[in-house]
């Protein structure tokens, strides 16, 4: 069985040549829980990046990273930002970019810590670790305490969810992992039980994002 990072590798090289580069994350019965389109983390930014990146701050550290859209995007700005990444092919790709990234696990020590003015988890990273509260808690630690955390979450309606996960792209299916969704209506909750407080909410272009404070 392969590792999530070698189906997502793959997909980043698909659109490194200008192929389609689509994948699928299913649950264990194999039943499609998201769509996933690597080309767009790929390329340059996306309708609903424009806010997202006004708002973070100088110091960001980009959690999730892939490669580099964002984190170049905030770069261009003037401010200073990191992304993190455990894909060596997401890193590579970003730096080629000249993005500023390192590999790494969010969870693992990192640059800086308790210290960044901002944490940013776009593109669906709030599933990373199928924990939200303990991933919002690794944010928490990682920011000043002026700081913020920005994550996109899912639209209103849409349920929350934690559980195990596969990757599916190009022939290729990955061994399971935790993975979740959040919809904008629990985002305060479960950031309460991170000890951060929700600031603000926003959309743009069909997106949904909101700002936490500890």
């Amino acid at each position: 069985m392969n590792a999530p990072v070698a189906v997502y590798g793959a997909a980043l090289r698909r659109a490194a040549r200008g192929q389609p580069a689509p994948m699928l994350l299913v649950d264990r019965a194999g039943a499609v829980l998201r769509p996933l389109d690597a080309g767009a983390w790929s390329g340059r930014p996306v309708p609903g990046d424009g806010q997202l990146v006004a708002r973070c701050a100088d110091g960001t550290l980009d959690l999730g990273c892939g490669p580099g859209r964002l984190t170049e995007a905030i770069a261009a700005t003037g401010r200073r930002v990191l992304g993190v990444d455990v894909s060596p092919q997401a890193v590579r790709y970003a730096r080629r970019r000249g993005a500023p990234v390192i590999r790494g696990n969010l969870f693992g020590p990192l640059p800086g810590e308790g210290g960044w003015g901002c944490a940013l988890l776009a593109d669906g990273n709030i599933g990373i670790g199928g924990d939200p509260v303990r991933l919002l808690g690794r944010c928490r630690d990682l920011i000043a305490a002026a700081g913020s955390v920005l994550v996109e979450v899912d639209p209103p309606g849409c349920r929350t969810w934690c559980g195990h996960v596969a990757l599916t792209g190009a022939e290729l299916t990955s061994a399971t992992f935790a993975w979740a969704f959040v919809g904008v209506e629990d985002i305060a909750a479960i950031g309460r039980d991170a000890t951060l407080r929700l600031a603000e909410t926003w959309t743009e272009a069909g997106r949904w994002f909101a700002r936490l404070k500890p």
